[in-house]
């Protein structure tokens, strides 16, 4: 054979790479089989994750109207929709019902006021004032005066009622026994020498309305209104510490309304007074304060 006459491949040879030729083809169709299956199986757990999570939040967003239908209905109130942060009518004036898990804050009361405009006057349960009674579990600190400021930029006349305890109460709640409360004012004022600070509680003011009137006719001075206080020094934005307090005992039913407290080191500190009234409920004062 001469050096350059090629060599023909065997029939053996060409058998083996047709059958080669069969499998890759098998194993490609194969492949892509897999890979339509896969995509499927992919899309078929893909669409299974978002039903499930649209049923997850569907079952929140149920739980949620059934929470504020069981609040507006202790609150005697009548229930509305078609708002973001208005949940119920009750007197001329509309309902918000706090989030059980989170405080209510500056920024809701903004939000609230807006919608409060924009629902007088309008549809069959609307108020034909801008008025708003605001409940929660948990308010952020001076909300009672603050967000009223707020409130009042707005022209809108908003109360911050405290959703009580015994909502969770069985009995409480057959019996009729649940009662909303507004939030006080609490005025503090504060001294500071060198780093001793002096914080005197000088009024404290909640709603007469909210008093037994057996108990009103035995108050003489606004202190009796306070049950116990407490301060937290050095508050850093996260969980009140209860670091001194004055309460009433029956042998010393009269509080310290004034007390020092000295720094170990200057600074800028941020004080956060807690008072709990004699129905139970706390308003809180912060004030912020530089030692030297």
């Amino acid at each position: 054979m001469s050096a350059g006459a090629q060599q023909r491949p065997s029939k053996e040879f060409s058998a083996r790479l047709s059958d080669r030729g069969e499998n890759a083809s098998q194993g490609r169709s194969a492949l892509q089989a897999d890979k339509r299956s896969f995509d499927s199986r992919t899309r078929f757990a893909s669409e299974s994750g978002s039903a499930a999570q649209d049923d997850r939040l569907e079952e929140q967003r149920q739980r949620e109207a059934a929470y504020r239908k069981f609040i507006l209905e202790l609150y005697h109130a009548t229930p509305v929709s078609g708002h973001v942060w208005l949940h119920g009518v009750k007197g001329g004036r509309m309902v918000h019902v706090g989030a059980v898990d989170a405080p209510v804050t500056r920024a809701d009361v903004n939000a609230i006021a807006a919608e409060v405009w924009k629902a007088s006057g309008k549809g069959l349960n609307s108020p034909q004032k801008p008025a708003v009674d605001v409940l929660g579990w948990e308010f952020a600190l001076e909300i009672n005066e603050t967000a009223k400021e707020i409130a009042a930029q707005a022209r809108v006349d908003a109360a911050f009622k405290k959703i009580p305890r015994e909502v969770l109460e069985k009995k409480a709640v057959e019996q009729g026994d649940v009662h909303f409360f507004e939030l006080g004012a609490l005025r503090v004022d504060a001294k500071t020498k060198k780093r001793e600070l002096t914080l005197t509680l000088s009024d404290f003011v909640i709603p007469l309305d909210d008093v037994p009137e057996e108990v009103r006719r035995a108050i003489k001075h606004w202190s009796q209104m306070v049950d116990y206080w407490a301060i937290d020094w050095d508050f850093k934005d996260d969980t009140f510490h209860n670091q001194w307090q004055s309460y009433r005992t029956r042998k010393n039913p009269k509080l310290e309304l004034s007390v020092k407290h000295e720094y170990a080191e200057p600074g800028e500190y941020t004080v956060v007074v807690k008072a709990i009234d004699i129905l139970g409920n706390d308003t809180t004062k912060s004030l912020t304060v530089e030692i030297k």
